[in-house]
């Protein structure tokens, strides 16, 4: 539960701990014992049941599964079985329940809200519009047998210094929006595109440029309504909100779970991917006529079941709706690599799996090269921003809006935690060097190495991080920085609450749940009063968590996690961010800034980066700072030079040998 979203694998796991506490419990029970000894087995059972209970209120799937007359799955059998035979228990073989007559497995959770049914029936003419003519497929001729999808990708990643990141947009006749609300002029001009008859956006301002108004609003311009909202469960209720602020004429609606109090003749629906599952059948059937998916590159893998869920959607749109409107919105659309373009476009329309769909292919063709000829990238690269890529960044469109830095404040660890922390440290560089080390013994090669062999430290580093990511015990990457992390909490917390107490409101942002929960034991030892914003909340509870730390001038710290926090809030009443923990990205560590750093901000932002010295706390955070161009060259044009697509921990990993192996093999 606290490593993350709960697979069906953990809950397999889940009820067979559930099945044979409840098993054991009987027996010991009925078993011939001493009374002393029973009661010992009984305390620890209940040990068990407590610990499960409380993992479980975090999930409601979970807490169905300790029910008495739960289902118990074929999968869940199995493993039971295994689990028994593992520790010497023989065990019958269980009869299988008789299958039941169901859908196909991938329809499992599907539901139908009653209120879709209603408004089915209440109004059948509500049936999609096939009639709409379809635009006439491209035929390629030039291009015919070439591979474009990686020279179209490559041509991002190459973007010379001022190539346009952001399609040629009209000048708005208006800068007023319902309700007498005004728009700045970079957010008029998406809404006249739409308006235009403009119907793909790859909306990638910068985080705090205002992307849902401007979606919310081209969907009126383009009368996309049907309007189907995709987003993370802990913006879906901020979504409905903007919606009643900026479109106040449509109804929204939001899906909670299996859809129960859905609202099934709204104009919007908004719905997080972890549900999706539940509700794509229907969805797909609905009639939409555009559709927003937010906080896009949640989709870069394409082998993700959201990822999957939402293509399919898009597709069921498009096949039944020729016009409709299609938005992916993100600030950070590249993570860590160009590859996270490629779900995105094919969300979009633009392309499928293999190749460039008809307008796309259309604007290659026009160009009159190939991928081989000179100037191939640069022209290909403007025919796909054409198609709708909308880039701007807060210095260009909002130059009212004050400046931002991020500052280190280097921490030393004393005591047991900093020692033990750097005794690890040094433990993993052993670990790394003599595996180095065997491995350059064991090779069949004769040559003898000069130096170090970068190849095979790279070789290393990889199976050091495969292990790590896996179920491997003892000390690696990953368990050292959230060590490092409880290790720094009360100091972070500690300046948080003295910035609080002389600069105004603080954001405190931490990664792990451990770690903020002891910042909130400082605080209250500190009698700093805050408000807790996390992934496990509902959103009414998160939301009213929010509006305190907004609303109530005694709140002065929002604690909130890097993961469920880090997107789509608006924390602008507080100017001072305190970063306790690293982020394994430039891009969420930007997006955490940028809760404060967006329109309506009056003051300087500052970035707090707590940083423990000495440590490998200090080599990551350089890390990430070096691969902050990606976003920058692909994007916005720039010159800056950027570094491997390799992901953070693989780069700390080869650094901390490299260092370890020229310190015990000095030149």
């Amino acid at each position: 539960m606290q490593r993350g979203r709960v697979t069906p694998a953990v809950r397999t796991k889940f009820q067979v701990v559930a099945l044979l506490m409840r098993e054991e419990h009987a027996r010991v029970k009925v078993a011939q014992t001493t009374e002393a000894h029973r009661a010992e087995q009984l305390k620890r059972l209940d040990g068990v049941a407590t610990i499960l209970a409380k993992t479980a209120v975090r999930d409601s799937g979970l807490l169905a599964l300790l029910a008495d007359d739960a289902p118990v799955s074929s999968a869940t059998r199995t493993l039971k079985r295994e689990m028994l035979e593992q520790i010497g228990v023989e065990t019958e073989a269980e009869p299988e329940p008789a299958a039941p007559v169901v859908a196909a497995p991938a329809a499992e959770r599907a539901v139908v809200p009653q209120s879709v049914v209603s408004r089915q029936l209440a109004n059948p003419f509500l049936a999609p519009d096939f009639s709409t003519p379809r635009p006439a497929q491209a035929r390629p001729r030039r291009l015919a047998g070439w591979e474009l999808i990686g020279p179209l990708l490559t041509s991002f990643e190459r973007a010379g210094g001022g190539a346009p990141a952001c399609m040629k947009l009209p000048f708005p006749s208006s800068l007023r929006a319902p309700g007498g609300l005004e728009l700045m002029v970079h957010q008029a001009q998406l809404v006249a595109a739409a308006q235009g008859g403009q119907r793909t956006f790859l909306l990638a301002d910068e985080p705090g440029l205002g992307k849902t108004a401007q979606a919310l609003l081209a969907a009126q311009a383009a009368d996309a309504y049907p309007l189907l909202v995709v987003v993370p469960n802990v913006v879906k209720t901020n979504w409905a909100r903007e919606a009643g602020r900026w479109t106040p004429h449509k109804r929204a609606t939001v899906i909670h779970g299996n859809g129960e109090n859905a609202d099934g003749f709204a104009d919007i629906v908004v719905v997080n991917y972890e549900v999706l599952d539940r509700h794509v059948g229907w969805l797909g059937d609905f009639g939409f006529r555009g559709m927003v998916v937010d906080e896009a590159h949640f989709i870069k893998n394409k082998s993700s079941q959201r990822s999957q869920h939402v293509l399919e959607l898009s597709h069921r749109i498009r096949t039944r709706h020729a016009d409709a409107l299609f938005m992916a919105l993100t600030g950070t659309p590249l993570i860590n690599d160009i590859e996270d373009f490629r779900a995105i476009w094919q969300f979009l329309g633009w392309i499928d799996d293999a190749q460039p769909r008809a307008a796309l292919m259309d604007s290659l063709e026009d160009i009159g090269l190939t991928p081989a000829d000179p100037g191939f990238a640069r022209a290909a690269r403007q025919a796909v921003v054409d198609l709708g890529i909308v880039r701007r960044r807060k210095v260009d469109v909002a130059s009212d809006i004050p400046a931002r830095r991020v500052a280190d404040l280097p921490v030393e660890l004393d005591g047991a935690a900093g020692r033990s922390i750097r005794k690890a440290e040094q433990e993993l560089a052993r670990r790394l060097v003599h595996r180095y080390e065997t491995a350059l013994a064991n090779r069949d090669s004769v040559d003898e190495v000069v130096g170090i062999d970068t190849a095979l430290v790279h070789r290393v580093a990889r199976s050091e991080q495969k292990e790590a990511s896996g179920t491997k015990a003892g000390e690696n990457v990953f368990t050292m920085m959230r060590r490092i992390g409880q290790a720094k909490a009360g100091l972070a917390a500690d300046y948080a609450a003295q910035l609080a107490r002389s600069a105004g409101k603080v954001v405190f942002f931490a990664k792990h749940v451990d770690v903020m929960d002891a910042a909130e034991e400082t605080f209250d030892r500190l009698g700093v009063r805050y408000s807790s914003i996390r992934g496990d909340q509902t959103p009414g509870v998160r939301q009213k968590n929010i509006d305190a730390f907004v609303e109530d001038p005694d709140v002065a710290v929002a604690v909130c996690s890097l993961t469920a926090a880090g997107v789509g809030l608006n924390l602008q009443v507080a100017s001072n961010i305190v970063l306790a923990e690293l982020s394994w990205t430039d891009a969420e560590q930007t997006q955490a800034i940028d809760r404060s750093h967006r329109i309506g901000q009056t003051e300087p932002v500052t970035a707090w980066r707590i940083i423990a010295a000495q440590t490998i706390d200090a080599r990551i955070a350089e890390l990430i700072d070096s691969k902050a161009g990606l976003a920058a060259r692909a994007l916005d044009g720039s010159d800056e030079e950027t570094g491997s697509s390799a992901d953070v921990q693989f780069e700390a990993l080869v650094s901390l040998l490299t260092d370890a192996l020229r310190e015990k093999h000095p030149a």
